[in-house]
């Protein structure tokens, strides 16, 4: 009897052992990364549209610091521009601006078409986030203050096809991860040498290249609040490009999931 009283205890004591050394093994990048991937889509799938303000200094803006005004719809994105370089836009200019949006909630078919092509920035910092868990080698991986940090580099071990993965795996960069939430708060890349597309007939992308995604939790809500891209570029032997944004947003409010284009557009002209 004691001896199976024996036998019982030790298989108990290493059961809640192996518990203890399994609770206590680290996770590793690739699954934390994954966690981070399931819940960005998550959040992506539920469609939540917001209202807030943007401050952008890119090519679209022609170099001038952009306020406008923006509403997030399920069939694309809806400015209103309010100042520029910190003045506000001439009455001119504003009814412009009004009668460009009044043009676009008399056709949101023709503007759902037109932007049924451009990728979003939330879309193309997931796009890149999903490349990591196999394509890349990870260091300094540490838990701090509640977030997970860790360096990324390319996996010499891997052969990249296409393009966009000839560029991509040329890049190195850091991430900053809610441990809690499993939720991305910064991302950025960045090219580590040139790339050659088509022997440099096509296009010399240059090193430098870089992208970077900053994310904010707020009234109970994930973010992105800063995102700055610059590419430099040579295309087609004699053309250079230089593709610069950097976006700043703020002040956002919650709006209906169901919110069509003309009510968008009446919500910036009010």
């Amino acid at each position: 009897m004691r001896n199976g009283l024996r036998w019982t205890g030790l298989a108990v004591g290493c059961s809640v052992l192996l518990c203890v050394a399994s609770a206590q093994t680290p996770p590793t990048p690739q699954s934390i990364i994954e966690a981070t991937i399931s819940n960005e889509n998550a959040a992506a799938a539920r469609h939540d549209h917001y209202l807030y303000v943007t401050y952008e200094r890119s090519d679209r803006t022609g170099g001038h610091l952009w306020e406008e005004r923006v509403v997030d719809t399920d069939d694309g994105r809806l400015r209103l521009l309010l100042a520029e370089d910190g003045k506000p836009i001439s009455a001119e200019r504003h009814m412009q601006e009004i009668d460009r949006l009044n043009a676009i909630a008399a056709d949101p078919a023709a503007f759902a078409r037109r932007q049924s092509s451009v990728l979003n920035d939330e879309k193309r910092a997931r796009e890149l986030l999903e490349e990591l868990p196999h394509d890349f080698l990870f260091d300094n991986v540490v838990l701090e203050n509640g977030t997970w940090r860790m360096n990324f580099r390319p996996n010499p071990g891997y052969t990249p096809s296409g393009i966009e993965e000839r560029v991509l795996h040329n890049m190195a960069g850091r991430l900053v991860i809610d441990a809690r939430e499993m939720r991305l708060i910064h991302m950025d890349f960045h090219l580590t040498q040139d790339v050659s597309i088509g022997f440099g007939l096509l296009a010399n992308i240059h090193a430098g290249t870089n992208f970077i995604s900053d994310h904010q939790f707020a009234d109970g809500h994930w973010h992105t609040v800063h995102i700055a891209t610059e590419v430099h570029a040579r295309a087609m032997l004699i053309k250079s490009l230089n593709l610069n944004l950097d976006l700043v947003r703020t002040d956002f409010v919650s709006l209906d999931r169901n919110l069509t284009i003309p009510q968008a557009v009446a919500l910036l002209e009010k």
